[in-house]
């Protein structure tokens, strides 16, 4: 492990402490080893420099809006092999929100959770990606009789 010390005027540190004090931080280092690792991740999103990911997408339509709830349950299953999972919340008599998990190849991901965000309807889309070191290896599990597949592992 490395050491640094930085230097930070008065006003700049009392709010980086109340920040970090707000989000449970024990101390200043693991914080800034989280804005460090926030944004390399960003950067290498951004640059393309990271091959997968995984993405939280989510969004709020009015579920008595058949339309929308079509489009979104439609992409959904366009894309099954980037969506891990999704929740459906209702959070009044007309709103859904809606928070689907999907990994896999950056691009592809980007692309989908772009595409979820625009339908028309959705209101309130957000989109958090996540870049991956993995994995693309061909491997049994212990099941006997199973065939070789692919499938994407993180790295350690």
């Amino acid at each position: 492990m490395q050491r640094f010390t930085i230097s930070l005027d008065d006003e700049l540190a009392q709010r980086f402490d109340a920040l970090i004090a707000s989000r449970g931080y024990d101390n200043r280092s693991e914080a800034v080893r989280d804005l460090i690792r926030e944004q390399l991740g960003a950067q290498a999103l951004d640059a393309g420099q990271a091959p997968w990911c995984v993405a939280n997408v989510s969004y709020v339509y009015d579920h008595h809006d058949r339309p929308v709830t079509e489009r979104v349950l439609a992409l959904q299953h366009d894309h099954h092999d980037l969506v891990v999972s999704s929740l459906h919340t209702h959070l009044d008599h007309h709103h859904c929100m809606e928070t689907v998990v999907l990994r896999g190849a950056s691009a592809a991901v980007r692309e989908f959770a772009a595409q979820l965000v625009a339908v028309r309807g959705v209101r309130h889309g957000q989109v958090h990606l996540v870049p991956l070191a993995q994995t693309h290896q061909s491997h049994r599990h212990d099941k006997p009789g199973q065939a070789p597949h692919r499938h994407f592992h993180p790295m350690t």
